[in-house]
């Protein structure tokens, strides 16, 4: 999935508010992460077909097998996708996201009653910040689970900051680590990735869910909902799509189709929209099953200016509804970059009028990667 350079992307925010969503939209689309495919069908467009990555069937986010080895450490090219975690630049970029993170410290802090002498399982848990506002928070006990060697330095963060006897931290993939406890009173995770389900962190959570929580138990964030929408975007287009048309005066023309069929990963100015907002899909995460990540939604976007259409764009919140003291929602759909931004599909020029309305189904399927 591609990334705009997007010259007015700052850290700081990743929230702003659009339409409340009430009408929906189509589209084709394919990504394949670690362990599962995530494929996106629509009649609309041929255009929006996502890329490949070949992933080894495994229940973990952080097995996978690659054809590529290194000679000087044998670590497989999957390796590295997954080891990325490891790496400080993207945990740096998930805590300069303020909105996401402090969106999290506020539901903590705010709601220690919910944490005060309990057992808390903090799923993925990188630098373990969200296992440390939960100690901070009064919570008996925290285990931190992490699969990379990020688990290695949230050890020695727990350590320096004192909490070695609030937050245990353990590396390994949720499916194969064992804890030291039989049952955890809340599970908490910043599990959302691009498209909401991109990076297949919500299996590994529902898997926690069922081995480790108490009956009654909360999990954070326990509801998501995933909206799309329409925009304008010709100058994108322009650079990154028309580009091919004249490269140094040769054709290259026939590379514009792969490009369009790429996702793209970025924010949207509130301008450029050009329709309303659909709700597709609410999943509630304390709930649901694995197979519930998959549906059909049929949707109706309705046009609210004249102008050309260039994408769509999927984007989601997720709410915090066991938090009893404010209602915290923590939104992707912002207009300042954040982690997830929006998840961008480009489709052929289409002429919109006021009020004409774009009606379709579109079809979201968890499913086996391939071998």
């Amino acid at each position: 999935m591609g990334r705009r350079n997007n010259k007015k992307n700052n850290h700081g925010q990743s929230s702003m508010n659009f339409t409340n969503p009430d009408e929906p939209l189509n589209t084709v689309t394919r990504f394949e992460d670690a362990e599962e495919e995530i494929a996106v069908s629509s009649n609309l467009d041929d255009s929006i077909i996502a890329g490949d990555k070949a992933t080894e069937d495994d229940e973990s986010m952080c097995d996978v097998d690659g054809s590529f080895v290194d000679g000087g450490d044998n670590k497989t090219s999957a390796d590295y996708y997954f080891d990325s975690y490891a790496h400080f630049g993207i945990h740096e970029e998930m805590l300069k996201d303020v909105v996401r993170t402090k969106t999290y410290q506020n539901v903590i802090y705010q709601n220690s009653f919910l944490f005060k002498d309990k057992v808390v399982l903090d799923v993925g848990a990188g630098t373990g910040i969200l296992s440390l506002f939960c100690a901070k928070a009064g919570a008996a006990h925290v285990y931190a689970v992490e699969c990379s060697d990020m688990a290695d330095m949230a050890k020695q963060i727990v350590e320096t900051n004192g909490f070695s006897d609030v937050v245990t931290v353990l590396k390994g993939k949720i499916e194969e680590i064992e804890l030291p406890v039989a049952k955890v009173d809340i599970i908490i995770s910043e599990w959302m990735g691009y498209f909401l389900l991109f990076e297949n962190m919500l299996n590994t959570v529902l898997y926690a869910r069922d081995k480790w929580l108490v009956d009654d138990g909360a999990v954070l964030p326990d509801k998501a909902s995933l909206y799309l929408t329409a925009i304008e975007d010709a100058e994108y287009k322009d650079d990154k799509i028309e580009f091919w048309n004249n490269v140094y005066g040769f054709d290259m023309s026939c590379i514009k189709k792969q490009a369009m069929m790429e996702p793209l990963v970025d924010t949207v100015d509130q301008n450029q929209i050009v329709t309303n907002s659909q709700l597709l899909k609410t999943m509630d995460i304390s709930k649901m099953a694995l197979g519930d990540a998959s549906f059909t939604a049929p949707f109706k976007l309705v046009a609210q200016r004249n102008d050309y259409i260039h994408a769509l764009v999927a984007y989601f919140d997720v709410s915090f509804t066991r938090a009893k003291i404010t209602g915290y929602t923590l939104e992707a759909n912002g207009s300042v970059s954040g982690r997830c931004g929006q998840a961008m599909f480009s489709l052929q020029d289409a002429i919109l009028q006021d009020a004409l309305i774009l009606a379709h189904d579109i079809l979201f399927q968890c499913c086996r990667a391939r071998k």
